[in-house]
């Protein structure tokens, strides 16, 4: 169930990475993000604004870990970096990894998050981006269920 959604839009790699920032600032171990679009369209430019809030350790090993599925990167919170591109559907090893991942102390940020639909909890923050020019990306971030109700209303 879909309990607050909130529409941001960024005109700039930088502008999206600073909305990820004011995200990461306000996540805490236990937390869900999925991330949803197309191909180039910011995902993980997100996820590296998102990593800066959390305070990783080393900013400039945050990268898409498209070829080895997961990235940990150590922060204020572990951080738990999946990325389904090449998978089709997640099944098998990769769901309980990333079960596995979903309850840990950690917070955990799958990009292409559509390969799994079914395997989530209740409990997550959904964000979904799309193409609204070159340069600019409409961001949208909804919340499922109600833990994180009042952490999306506060961006």
């Amino acid at each position: 169930m879909t309990t607050f959604v909130n529409k941001f839009l960024a005109h700039s790699p930088k502008e999206t990475r600073e909305l990820g920032q004011k995200i990461g600032r306000l996540l805490k171990a236990g937390d869900l993000l999925t991330l949803e679009g197309p191909l180039g369209s910011g995902k993980t430019t997100l996820v590296k604004g998102i990593a800066k809030g959390l305070d990783v350790k080393d900013p400039a090993e945050v990268v898409s870990p498209t070829f080895v599925l997961i990235h940990e990167y150590e922060a204020r919170e572990k951080i738990y970096h999946i990325d389904w591109y090449r998978l089709l559907k997640v099944k098998g090893q990769d769901k309980l990894l990333a079960q596995e991942c979903f309850d840990s102390q950690g917070v955990t940020l799958v990009e292409w998050a559509e390969r799994g639909k079914g395997i989530f909890p209740k409990e997550y923050i959904q964000i979904h981006m799309k193409y609204q020019g070159p340069d600019k990306r409409v961001i949208e971030i909804s919340v499922k269920g109600k833990k994180n109700r009042n952490l999306i209303g506060s961006l």
